[in-house]
């Protein structure tokens, strides 16, 4: 029979690293692409792409509790209960994305316009949201599956998946936006077919890899059972845990409104920008992401002890990184914009909002490792009551009055991006050391057996 992997925070999280890297380089490989060709376009991608983040949000309540369940399932040593878990999250975010997917597709032209979109940046941001959106049930199965394989500790598996998919990617934008070997020149719809497809290609991928990877054969007929205990206890986890993602983006939905009015310009300069500062937080997002397989085993086999200072320690390292990192792109970040556009003015600009990210990132390393082991934990509702405060009380609020009523512009929306970071990671550090989420987790009753 076929084992789980042998879990350690490096042999899980370096692969982890390197398919968040690469999904980062999707995104800027499409702006980069895209830059050649228009600015508008890369703003009108990106408004587009800050609505599609919140779909991916929907799609990730699924997804998170599947993660943590399967993983507590594991430690427990209960691998039957976990390929039931696998089974039922698959059929449900099946069902929930082609109803997602369906639903951006035919109210698209009425979401952006809820975002106020400058009208020259509207027929290209459609064209994307259609086709990227209408396809976006097949990126809900990719991190469905994903957190089933990542919870057994093959995180390699899916980081190949990644990077074949960013392979198919590049290719398909070089042959729509250059339009090589006398293929029409697509653009901004060239990009979102290319995303689509290699989308497409990438799920057949992880099903493969799944099916090699499971100790046994997934028991389909779950399916038609459809045991109503496993889906309480997604639902359980997913809700509160879309819910705060679900805040995050939708604040930074209408944050994107506060930009947009300050001109096509200044929301050119946010996508850069973001688009540069992805490089300092995927650190964080690596290691808080190994950090929740580790501790979902641990807790599952009632290993508290090792659990508290796994986080503990997960953290202290996400802050070093990010900060060398965030120190490292600052001195080299005029060249980093350079490479997307030659406006001194969003040059300059960006420059300014990327040294502000060496105070950012610490914070932001604070919410993405405890928030991620106080989820695996089962503590999935106290994020979220305290990110919707601070989200809304401090990050939307701030933007609104230094960004726009004081007039400073981004940089004073960045320095409402630090408060809120840092109000909310501080809270998280409170929380794990109250450990009350030791008395929050999904599955009671370990077997003899512990998480490596």
């Amino acid at each position: 029979m076929k084992k789980t992997a042998k879990l350690s925070l490096f042999a899980i999280t370096w692969p982890l690293f390197i398919e968040v890297l690469l999904y980062m380089l999707m995104g800027n490989a499409d702006t980069l692409m895209l830059s050649q060709y228009s600015d508008n376009s890369v703003a009108a991608v990106g408004v587009s792409n800050q609505i599609l983040s919140m779909v991916i949000v929907m799609f990730g309540f699924i997804s998170t509790g599947t993660a943590i369940l399967v993983a507590q399932n594991l430690g427990a040593k209960r691998e039957d209960q976990a390929g039931e878990v696998s089974v039922v999250s698959i059929g449900a975010n099946l069902v929930f994305g082609l109803l997602l997917s369906a639903a951006v597709f035919i109210f698209s032209e009425s979401l952006l316009k809820m975002m106020d979109l400058p009208p020259e940046l509207f027929d290209e941001a459609n064209a994307y949201l259609k086709i990227v959106g209408g396809f976006s049930f097949i990126q809900s199965l990719i991190m469905t599956v994903g957190s089933i394989v990542r919870s057994y500790g093959f995180t390699r598996d899916i980081m190949y998946v990644t990077i074949g998919m960013n392979l198919l990617n590049v290719i398909g934008n070089y042959l729509f936006i250059f339009g090589p070997f006398g293929i029409p020149v697509l653009g901004v719809e060239g990009v979102a077919i290319s995303t689509a497809v290699s989308r497409m290609l990438g799920l057949a991928a992880a099903f493969y890899l799944m099916s090699k990877r499971m100790p046994g054969p997934l028991p389909i007929s779950v399916f038609f059972r459809f045991p109503k205990a496993h889906l309480k206890n997604l639902l359980n986890i997913g809700i509160p845990s879309a819910g705060e993602h679900l805040s995050y983006n939708s604040s930074q939905m209408v944050i994107t409104y506060f930009i947009a009015t300050l001109g096509t310009q200044a929301l050119t300069a946010k996508v850069y920008t973001q688009n540069v500062m992805m490089f300092v937080f995927l650190f964080s997002i690596a290691i808080s992401q190994g950090t929740q397989i580790l501790i979902g085993h641990m807790v599952g086999a009632k290993e508290y002890d090792n659990a508290y200072k796994r986080a503990l320690d997960s953290l202290k390292l996400a802050i070093i990184i990010s900060l060398a990192a965030a120190g490292v792109i600052s001195l080299f970040s005029k060249d980093l914009l350079g490479i997307f556009t030659d406006n001194l003015s969003i040059i300059e600009l960006g420059s300014s909002l990327i040294l502000l990210t060496i105070i950012l990132e610490p914070g932001r390393s604070f919410n993405l490792v405890l928030i991620s082991s106080l989820r695996a934990a089962g503590d999935v509702r106290f994020p979220v009551y305290m990110g919707i405060l601070s989200m809304w009380g401090v990050s939307v609020t701030l933007s609104y009055f230094l960004g726009i009523y004081l007039g400073l512009g981004l940089i004073g929306i960045w320095i409402a991006f630090i408060a809120d970071e840092w109000l909310r990671g501080l809270l998280m550090l409170w929380r794990w050391r109250s450990k009350v989420w030791i008395k929050k987790a999904f599955v009671t009753e370990a077997k003899t057996g512990s998480a490596d």
